[in-house]
């Protein structure tokens, strides 16, 4: 694909909200989602010129959100844990339940290991098996088996 500025906007523009949503997934922290979104931007936009259109560009653009944020969490692991200088700011409203239940969602998938995290959030997104399996890189029936072993641990998470 060509690597122009025009191009890259228009991704940008198709795709920002899947981008979003990944980085979401994987960190509670505005500053952290906001700089994986721009690590993410930065790794689409180094990778353009080596898109060779296998598969679609939202395929593409997930991979690379995935793969960006997998490996932040995984070097993150290796940090040591710093105090942060301002305070955090919660997305959600607690007095509702629909939100208390989605924050506790959020919270018992992030607790699950990156991958089976990226599959869980293509899975919210109501991405098919076979487009999971082609974004993660795994078969479609593992993908079932998974999200079946995924949903159970997800049962069994004490609430902390």
């Amino acid at each position: 694909m060509e690597k122009t500025e025009a191009v890259f906007k228009k991704i940008l523009q198709d795709h920002k909200s899947t981008i979003y949503s990944v980085c979401y997934m994987f960190s509670q922290k505005h500053d952290e989602v906001e700089d994986l979104f721009q690590e993410t931007l930065i790794n689409l936009w180094n990778g353009l010129d080596k898109f060779e259109g296998r598969s679609g560009i939202g395929t593409w653009v997930w991979r690379i959100a995935l793969n960006t944020c997998i490996t932040s969490d995984r070097k993150k692991k290796r940090r040591i844990d710093t105090v942060p200088l301002s305070i955090d700011r919660d997305f959600h409203d607690d007095t509702k339940v629909e939100n208390k239940q989605l924050k506790l969602l959020h919270q018992r998938i992030s607790r699950l290991q990156p991958f089976d995290r990226a599959i869980v959030l293509l899975w919210l997104e109501n991405m098919s098996y076979d487009d999971i399996a082609a974004i993660v890189g795994i078969t479609t029936k593992a993908v079932g088996v998974r999200l079946v072993r995924i949903r159970e641990q997800l049962k069994s998470m004490n609430d902390n």
